[in-house]
This record gives structure tokens, C-alpha cells and sequence, in this order.
């Protein structure tokens, strides 16, 4: 008679949870009792992994092998039971006879529970239903499981849980384990990409006594020693320049960033960025450095350019458009900004479409032509779009256009009206720079506490001299969202923020 183990799922009632957790320590304490504790084994030597033998069976069959893994299925027939183990790679069937093994070992494999850990020894094998699988021939017993997983055919259906416990989620979810290894493709060919243009990799400070190289709210904390209040870093930017101006000519970090803001499916007070800046270069490279990292790394990891994500088809194919924020506000709102030079005029065309201005921000042309993108045409782009030449009201450490110098040559990359990556031709005018921190800084005494702060010291690096530099900074986090088709930024990171729970 067939003998399925189902597996208690979290739903069980609490009295009944509780019996089953009782349950499970009971069996671990006849197993110290008898001087047989899996919590005193050390190691185990695995020889193959699941995926290796099922990828090269002709190779493996017959042959003894040793694996191990958290068992996720068992059922038993009589003198014989099979189970499914998971490991790193996937999952196998093992096969247990109760010939094949000790009489002990039999007994002990009959009491043993979904979530255990087990190494077995055995010879590969096909099933009559011709399923790969490992003959046992030796069980041990690596770690007992003290609580039931969630029922393997619903997994975890709480989602704010799955982000609590995402140990959990990576055991009974093979599309979250999914997500997480292409992030970590996706950094690893980024830092491929860079290094293979000759950027050096460096670290910069994550404490510092300004906050910096962003328009965002900081942490702050206390030196205790120094009795001084410090701010986690929210960009890499202006340290990363101040390496420019000392003669590294390609740099980028890749790092944790931590700024003090609202929580949603795009925002987490902590995410990962990479910042980069080439000397002799400008903002057209960095258009060219963004397209080919992203539709490169698709290309490679995914197989091919077209993605899905927020229920649009993108196509990531080379030759992503690049529109001016004039030219976009003009072909998406209807506002031709090109055409006006007034403050007042450009206010009221804006409001005439019913752009309203923040309450901090000056009446200015600049500013009425960022809030009716901001407002109204950045949810309008779907396809990979680089905005460029941005006011220099809303970009204070870029550099003005020649060409009209309320503008500054400056992108963003906006796909799936998110936007990935927003880079500069870099101010390297201390003089110009210093008026425009000071103008923050009033800002700032205005009650904008997103704005800059005075920085003296990358202001005298500037003094000694920086060469025309292109920096860029990109989202890890969006990008993997992307790639991976998620609509949360918690779903592509493993330990999220969440509120504490009463």
C-alpha cells in the first residue's frame, strides 16, 4: 500500500501546528537520546549534484554517487520508499529499499519529515518510469527540520510573508531562486562590461558628514567617538568625481545607496546602484554605455531582446530612441517650450494642462518644463527612451548645453515608464558649480530637504582641475526587475525593509 507524506501546510490551525511541532522535537530528542544528534555532524562529501546527473546520465549511470539536499516529497510502497531531495542545483528522486540499507537506517528513513536534510550514498539509476534517481545504499541524517514547510502545491500564498521569511520562499519557490541568480548575472556581466573597458572597480565611503551627489532625504546616525551626526550615503557621485579629478580615468562602484523615503513596488529605502565616470567623455557615451549594458546582458542571460514587464512586450534591440525633454513635452502634451521664453508664460502653459508646480520650486521656465514631463509624459514611455538635455534647475552637478544654457546635457533612460539610469556630461566649472550649491542650499532653507548640501571640499577638488567626464548611475534593482519581469522591487530583493510586525 502506497503511503503518501503530505506536507502540514502554514494554514493548519494553531493547536494543530503546535502538536506537529511538538511532534518533530520529540524525534529529535529520541535521536540524542540514543547519542545520535544530527546537529553534531560537520560535513558531508558530496560527489554530484542533482542537475550533473541528470544532464549527463549516460555517463553516470551504475555509478556510485554521493548527494544530499532537504527532502521535499516521500512516499512510501511497503519495502520500499522514494523521495525527491533538493540541493543547489534542483532536485533528484532517491530511491530506499529495505535491503539495501541498514535495518536502522530503513526505520529511520520511515520516520523522517519533509524539510529534513539528508546525504545518502547510492548508485544512479532509472526508474520503470524511467526517472533519474539514486539507489540508496547509505542514509545519514544532517540536520532535523523543526518546523513543517508550507503544502508543496501552494508554496507560500502570504506574499508580505515570503518577504519575511525568504529562506522559506527560496525552498518552495524555484521562480524566486530564479530572480536572484539573474541579479547576480546581471552584476557579474556589468562588471564584466566595465572592466572590459578598462574602468577600474573602487569603494567609497558609506558615512559621511554631508549627504550629497543626489536630490533625496538621508539617514542620519551618531559617531559616538567624534559626537558628531553622520548620513548614510544616498550617491556615490561626488567621491567618484573627486577620483576623476586625481587621475582615474575610469572608475565605478557598485554599492548599497540609502536614502530616507516613501515605501512602493519601486522604492526600498536601501537599494543597489552603480555610478560610473569617464574622463574625456560625455553624456553620448553614457547613452551608448547604458544600451549596451542592458539589451548586452538580456542577450546574454535571457537568450534574446525581447522582454516582458508591467504587461508590455519591450524590445531591447540596439538603437533605443533619444529625445529631447523639449521635444517630448512638445510630441507627448502639446506644449511647445522651444517656442516660449518667459518665466510667467511657461508657467501658465504649463498649468493650463494642469501641471502645477511643487510649492518649493521657483516659478521658472525650467522648472514649468520638468513638471509637465514629471507630470504628464513620463508614464507615456514604454519602449527604451533616453530623455535628454534636462533644466539645470532640477540638475545641479551637470554641465549647461552650449547650445542654451537653461538646459544642461544630462538623460535619463526611461523604459516601461520607469526610469533605469540617469547620467551627465559632468560640471567641472567650480565657479559655476559653487553657484548653484549655494542656490540649493537656499532651497534647502526654503524647507526642501531633498536638495544639496554645500560640499567645500568637492568644490576645491574642482578648483584643481577635472577633464570633461561623462558619469552615469544605474538601478541594479529596476534592471533586474526588467529582466526578470517582476512588477516589485521587493521580489528582486532578498531581504526587503518591512515594517516591523506588532
Amino acid at each position: 500500500m502506497s503511503e503518501e507524506v503530505r506536507n502540514p501546510a502554514a494554514e493548519q490551525p494553531e493547536q494543530e501546528l503546535s502538536e506537529i511541532l511538538k511532534v518533530r522535537r520529540d524525534k529529535l530528542k529520541a535521536l540524542q537520546d540514543e547519542g545520535r544528534d544530527p546537529f553534531t555532524v560537520t560535513k558531508f562529501e558530496r560527489t554530484a549534484y542533482s542537475a550533473d546527473i541528470k544532464a549527463d546520465y549516460e555517463a553516470m549511470e551504475n555509478k556510485t554517487v554521493s548527494v544530499a539536499g532537504r527532502i521535499m516529497s516521500k512516499r512510501g510502497m511497503g519495502k520500499a520508499i522514494f523521495c525527491h531531495i533538493k540541493d543547489d542545483k534542483g532536485q533528484i528522486q532517491l530511491y530506499i529499499k529495505k535491503d539495501s540499507v541498514s535495518e536502522t537506517e530503513f526505520a529511520d528513513f520511515r520516520k523522517y519529515d519533509i524539510g529534513d536534510i539528508i546525504g545518502v550514498t547510492g548508485f544512479v539509476f532509472k526508474t520503470k518510469t524511467e526517472e533519474i534517481s539514486v539507489h540508496v545504499e547509505k542514509v545519514t541524517l544532517l540536520s532535523k527540520s523543526l518546523r513543517p514547510l508550507p503544502e508543496k502545491f501552494h508554496g507560500m500564498t502570504n506574499t508580505e510573508l515570503k518577504y519575511r521569511q525568504r529562506y522559506v520562499d527560496l525552498i518552495m519557490s524555484d521562480d524566486s531562486r530564479r530572480n536572484f541568480e539573474i541579479r547576480s548575472k546581471f552584476i557579474t556581466y556589468l562588471r564584466s562590461y566595465l572592466d572590459g573597458r578598462n574602468y577600474m572597480e573602487v569603494e567609497t565611503p558609506v558615512l559621511g558628514t554631508l549627504a550629497g551627489g543626489a536630490a533625496a532625504r538621508p539617514f542620519i546616525t551618531h559617531h559616538n567617538t567624534l559626537d558628531i551626526d553622520m548620513y548614510m550615503r544616498i550617491a556615490t557621485e561626488l567621491p567618484l568625481k573627486r577620483l576623476i579629478v586625481g587621475g582615474i580615468e575610469r572608475v565605478y562602484e557598485i554599492g548599497r545607496i540609502f536614502r530616507n523615503e516613501g515605501m512602493d513596488t519601486k522604492h526600498n529605502p536601501e537599494f543597489t546602484s552603480v555610478e560610473l565616470y569617464q574622463a574625456y567623455a560625455d553624456f553620448h557615451d553614457m547613452m551608448d554605455i547604458a544600451e549596451g549594458v542592458l539589451s548586452g546582458a538580456a542577450r546574454e542571460i535571457l537568450g534574446t531582446y525581447e522582454v516582458e514587464w508591467q504587461g508590455e512586450k519591450i524590445d531591447l534591440t540596439p538603437g533605443w530612441r533619444r529625445l529631447t525633454m523639449v521635444d517630448a513635452v512638445k510630441e507627448y502634451l502639446g506644449i511647445d517650450f522651444g517656442a516660449i521664453t518667459d518665466d510667467t508664460e511657461a508657467v501658465a502653459a504649463a498649468k493650463a494642462k494642469g501641471v502645477e508646480l511643487a510649492d518649493a520650486a521657483e516659478k521658472t521656465w525650467g522648472n514649468a518644463l520638468y513638471a509637465c514631463f514629471d507630470q504628464r509624459v513620463e508614464e507615456k514611455l514604454i519602449q527604451p527612451t533616453f530623455i535628454t538635455m534636462y533644466p539645470v534647475e532640477v540638475s545641479p552637478l551637470t554641465k549647461r548645453s552650449p547650445a542654451d544654457p537653461r538646459l544642461t546635457e544630462r538623460f535619463e533612460l526611461f523604459i516601461c515608464h520607469s526610469e533605469l539610469a540617469n547620467a551627465y556630461s559632468e560640471l567641472n566649472d567650480p565657479i559655476d558649480q559653487r553657484i548653484r550649491f549655494e542656490k540649493q542650499v537656499e532651497q534647502r532653507e526654503r524647507g526642501d530637504d531633498e536638495t544639496e548640501m554645500l560640499d567645500e571640499d568637492f568644490l576645491l577638488a574642482l578648483e584643481y582641475g577635472m577633464p570633461p567626464t561623462g558619469g552615469m548611475g544605474m538601478g541594479i534593482d529596476r534592471c533586474v526587475m526588467m529582466l526578470t519581469g517582476c512588477d516589485s522591487i521587493r521580489d528582486v530583493l532578498l531581504f526587503p525593509t518591512m515594517k516591523p510586525l506588532d
